[in-house]
Formats: structure tokens, C-alpha cells, sequence
């Protein structure tokens, strides 16, 4: 019997490539954008679920502004923490199961190897701060009845993100400074979908890590995204992209040195081993051309 699964956070770009990912899986996919359902609003969760009736849920809806949240905190919070807890809940009394997408933001990088799922969380800012909330409240609240899976530096040809940004200004500027002193690895939402489709089938508990494979600092990220759309034909001309320390490129947010996640245990549970970042690079690219 087919699963009904309701995806929520639909119109960001993980939403947008699961959405085509399901199409060719044995299930019914209810996709819902923020301007169905505001997970922070419990009384309407509730109905809206209620009604629906869900096998499994989705949960790729956040507040991802990393520096406005410091500014921002209450709606970070409403989002990235209350909501969560109220999806977690519902799972818990309907015995259905939860998958809630988190991030590389709840350590602070200073381990410099990478982190397994039980490494000692340590945000550095608010977004990573109302994210572990998150993670909190649905692994306190539905441990048996949900997966918590962390990402990290999520791109894809949807929207908003590193590969599209430095696509643009690529095309706009002369040159570039990009910082090479955070590392970490990219996370194509193609790679992403696949491991989330393995674990709506399998359905394991706890939390587990989840990225391309390969290590990178954003400078090593924009160059081989340069390279690539040169060879694609995306992009006419180079342009000189220079290194720099984060301390050149100051944000009102902090963010992790080294976010680079341990996924040997989401491969064994899954079954699903990542391509390498370049390689998935290449696919997204190509993505795009279309």
C-alpha cells in the first residue's frame, strides 16, 4: 500500500526537487507551501494534518536567513523551534513518523574533524541556536517516532543560494572575493532527495548526518562552480576569484570554521552512499542549462 506523505516547506528548493523525486515513487505526496500552512500555528497544524492524515511528514520548512535571525529572533524561533514541536507532537499521538530536515549550524566548527550525529552541539548563532530547539523538542517528543536529519551548505537550481548567487555575479562582476576559511561540503538537493526518499522507506529513528561527499571551503566551492559553467557553456568568460579570511568578510551571524558531518552511519542504516560534491555540481548544472 502507497504512502501518503505531506512535504512541508514546498516552495523552497529542497521542496521543489523532492516534489519531482517523488513523482517516480510509489506514493501520494501532498506538497504544502507556508501560505497553506504556518507550522508555528499549532491550531492550524492540527486541522490542516488532521484532515490529511499522513503517513509521514516532511518537515523542510525553516526560517533560513541566517543573519536577519539575529535581528529576527522571534520569528526564527516560531518557526525553526515552536513548529517543529508541534509537528512532533501530532506524530507522537497519531503513531505516524517524521523526518525534520536540521543543519550543520548547531556545532560551532571548533572539533575541526568531522561531526558524527552524537557530537556535543554548540551553536554559534540564533539560527543555529533556534534550529537545536528544533531538534529538541521533536527528538524529546516523538524519539520513536522520527528522524532528525542534519545537512549542510544546501544548493541547488531553485531560488536563492550559493550556486545561483555566484552564477549571477559571475556574469555581473569583474571579479570576486570568497571566503576560504570556512569548511565544509556542499549538499546538492538532487543528493539530499535521494537519502530522504531511502529513509521515508526505511523509517529509522534518532538522527542521522547528511551531505555530498568530498571536503570544500566556499573559495574551493566558487571556483569549481566557475570552472563548470565555463565547460557547460552557462558562463562566457572567467573572471579572478580571490580567497579570503572571514574576518575580511564580516556577517552579523557567526557561522561554523569547520561544519564537515560524519555520514557513516546514515550509509549503513540507509543504504545509500553520496556522489561527490563536483559531481553532483556537474548534474545541478546541467539542471540549470535546461
Amino acid at each position: 500500500m502507497s504512502q501518503k506523505i505531506v512535504l512541508l516547506g514546498a516552495n523552497g528548493q529542497l521542496g521543489q526537487t523532492l516534489q519531482q523525486h517523488f513523482k517516480t515513487m510509489d506514493c501520494e505526496l501532498l506538497a504544502l507551501g507556508r501560505d497553506t500552512l504556518d507550522i508555528s500555528d499549532e491550531t492550524a497544524l492540527r486541522k490542516t494534518l488532521g484532515e490529511l492524515a499522513p503517513d509521514v511528514i516532511i518537515n523542510a520548512a525553516a526560517y533560513t536567513a541566517v543573519d536577519q535571525a539575529e535581528t529576527d529572533d522571534l520569528d526564527a524561533r516560531a518557526a525553526n523551534a515552536a513548529g517543529p514541536k508541534h509537528l512532533a507532537r501530532w506524530v507522537k499521538e497519531q503513531n505516524s513518523w517524521l523526518l525534520h530536515l536540521s543543519t550543520d549550524f548547531v556545532f560551532s566548527g571548533r572539533n575541526h574533524r568531522p561531526y558524527t550525529p552524537d557530537d556535543q552541539t554548540d551553536p554559534l548563532s540564533i539560527y543555529g541556536r533556534t534550529k537545536l530547539e528544533g531538534e529538541l523538542h521533536v527528538r524529546y517528543l516523538a524519539r520513536d517516532n522520527s528522524l532528525v536529519l542534519r545537512t549542510s551548505w544546501v544548493y541547488s537550481q531553485y531560488g536563492r543560494n550559493f550556486l545561483t548567487t555566484m552564477l549571477r555575479l559571475m556574469a555581473e562582476k569583474d571579479s570576486l572575493n570568497v571566503v576560504d576559511d570556512q569548511i565544509g561540503t556542499p549538499s546538492s538537493t538532487l543528493g539530499l532527495a535521494r537519502c530522504i526518499a531511502a529513509a521515508v522507506d526505511k523509517r529509522p529513528v534518532g538522527i542521522l548526518h547528511w551531505t555530498d561527499a568530498g571536503v570544500a571551503s566556499w573559495y574551493d566551492f566558487a571556483v569549481a562552480i566557475q570552472d563548470e559553467a565555463i565547460k557547460q557553456g552557462l558562463l562566457a568568460k572567467a573572471i579572478p576569484i580571490h580567497p579570503i579570511p572571514t574576518t575580511a568578510y564580516p556577517t552579523p551571524a557567526r557561522r561554523p570554521s569547520f561544519s564537515v558531518l560524519d555520514k557513516t552511519a546514515t550509509m549503513a542504516v540507509l543504504d545509500c552512499q553520496p556522489q561527490h560534491w563536483r559531481r553532483e555540481l556537474v548534474h545541478v548544472i546541467k539542471q540549470i542549462q535546461k
